[in-house]
């Protein structure tokens, strides 16, 4: 196997599409909505330059602390760490590599970025420890991805805003809600190990209804900024599908029945973060 694409593998560089599209919302929020600033393509390519190893490192520091209970998880056994293909050594070193490389790049986008670097470095590192003693992990996860809108609105303005924290909110309790749903695979195997999550705590019944009432927040955080940012007709199209969307998400997945997890977690959430950007955007531009 290629050495690009055993690290693209160890970083599950297809799920950068849950929170790289509301990264793009934010930068489109500083440029178009404020009216103040212009659009910068040093910028912007600096932005998804910590986008892209902010992420690698909070994959790999995972893979790497987590490889001992990946490698008695039938599930996650193949993983590249466990399974031999990257060594525990290299997944660290890669995690320090793009550690150092998103505190650089930052340097060079504006002092607040850069000051604020190592606090968001500790966020999604810190993400790993969390199994180990709260079932609020999801949460703690979903606060990791929850910096991409309002990071990327900071590349631009060097300042903090009400609407771009909306959709970091958004971000917070959408991503809380369908990692739990993920977690459902593992409830009996965290719960045997004495490794925390909600459905561990809670059974897979109860894990749902919790995810479910993440998504209701999410659901009235989308329709609050659509009222309080006063977005237009295109927004509240895509807003639609997205709570449709989350919805049918959670008609998939039954306490007794998870074989469409991975539909529910993947292809769902991926095409919600797709949709939601690009009508933000669009509407951004058009109106």
């Amino acid at each position: 196997m290629p050495i690009l694409k055993k690290y693209l593998s160890l970083v599950k560089f297809s799920h950068t599409i849950f929170a790289l599209p509301f990264a793009l919302i934010g930068f489109a929020l500083a440029v178009l909505y404020s009216g103040q600033y212009t659009f910068d393509w040093r910028t912007l390519l600096l932005m998804l330059a910590c986008m892209v190893t902010a992420r690698n490192a909070a994959m790999a520091f995972n893979r790497y602390l987590d490889r001992r209970f990946d490698a008695k998880n039938p599930r996650t056994a193949m993983r590249e760490v466990p399974a031999g293909v990257i060594s525990p050594k290299s997944a660290l070193t890669f995690t320090i590599i793009n550690a150092l490389l998103f505190v650089t790049a930052t340097y060079f986008i504006n002092p607040l970025c850069f000051y604020l670097s190592p606090i968001a470095i500790f966020v999604v590192l810190f993400y790993s420890y969390t199994k180990r003693f709260t079932a609020l992990c999801h949460i703690v996860l979903g606060v990791g991805l929850a910096l991409a809108p309002i990071g990327a609105y900071l590349t631009i303005t060097g300042k903090f805003d009400p609407v771009p924290l909306f959709f970091s909110f958004i971000v917070l309790t959408w991503v809380s809600g369908f990692d739990i749903i993920y977690a459902l695979q593992d409830e009996e195997f965290d719960r045997d190990h004495q490794l925390n999550s909600i459905p561990a705590a809670l059974g897979k019944k109860n894990a749902l209804m919790v995810s479910n009432v993440l998504h209701v927040i999410s659901a009235a955080l989308i329709i609050g900024v659509g009222f309080y940012a006063a977005f237009h007709w295109i927004y509240w199209i895509g807003a639609a599908i997205v709570l449709s969307l989350l919805v049918y998400q959670h008609t998939l997945v039954k306490p007794n029945d998870l074989s469409k997890v991975n539909l529910a977690f993947g292809t769902t959430n991926g095409i919600i973060s797709m949709v939601f950007a690009i009508f933000t955007i669009a509407d951004l531009l058009l109106n």
